[in-house]
């Protein structure tokens, strides 16, 4: 089976993008899928959420300025059939220096496609940073699916007009004609006020065949899990975010078709 590379994106910070990207690729994992993390944020938020620690030199810093090889930087995690790339404040100077290289925007895809190329990985996930900058943009670049993390309030559709139009200008202009957006995912919904029914209506509404049925609780243990190192099925399997997840990484498996 080829290897389906998925970039979890937003140019907004506090929307859901890592705690989606960590425990759906650890869903995945669950699921016997062999899953491959790459944290591309410098903040390294999701390098921490599966418990590891930052190392200078283990990110794709490194591989993206012609210095060694993405394979090399691959971690294992205490998860099964779930292994990582993860990130250092290094990769922040990436964004400055990727301008100044030829096929800038390529860049990722050349890095990683070796990886992808190997079918040692059914799936890789790609966490973004929270702007759509040039390590984001490298990551839609060699996607093949964009999924787009959206908050339950009325600004996030605002956002969601801007990833889109990033996302044809990468197609017309021959970077990635083959991108799509693969889903919408809704997060921190809050089913006691009209407002979280109100935005998940409107993207229906707007995008009635990729928003994902599944709609992610703003809970507590959400929150705490990232805190100690643990996906939400390692920090509380019997959580309503555990079961938000298992559905998402369900539906995910049924609409890519990542099972045999």
């Amino acid at each position: 089976m080829p290897t389906t590379v998925f970039t979890i994106a937003n140019q907004k910070g506090g929307v859901g993008k890592t705690t989606t990207a960590v425990n759906l690729a650890a869903g995945l994992a669950a699921k016997k899928i062999h899953t491959l993390l790459i944290d591309l944020d410098p903040q390294a938020s999701a390098t921490s959420a599966v418990g590891i620690e930052k190392q200078e030199g283990k990110s794709l810093y490194g591989p993206l300025r012609g210095e060694g090889v993405a394979f090399s930087m691959i971690t294992p995690t205490a998860y099964e059939h779930l292994a990582l790339i993860p990130s250092e404040e290094d990769l922040a100077a990436a964004e400055i220096e990727l301008a100044q290289t030829e096929n800038y925007l390529a860049r990722l895809r050349g890095v990683i496609d070796p990886i992808r190329n190997s079918a040692g990985f059914r799936v890789i996930i790609i966490d973004c940073p929270p702007a759509l900058g040039l390590l984001s943009m490298n990551s839609l670049a060699a996607a093949d699916h964009l999924l787009i993390t959206l908050q339950c309030e009325y600004m996030a559709l605002e956002g969601l007009g801007q990833i889109l139009r990033n996302v044809e200008r990468l197609k017309t202009a021959g970077v990635n004609p083959g991108l799509e957006l693969g889903g919408v995912v809704m997060t921190m919904y809050d089913g006691r006020t009209n407002l979280s029914k109100q935005v998940v209506d409107e993207v229906k509404r707007h995008l009635p065949d990729k928003i994902f049925n599944t709609v992610i609780p703003r809970t507590v243990r959400l929150s705490e899990a990232p805190s100690f190192g643990k996906p939400i099925f390692a920090y509380d399997p019997d959580s309503l975010g555990a079961e938000a997840y298992t559905s998402l990484t369900n539906e995910v498996i049924k609409r890519f078709g990542l099972k045999d």
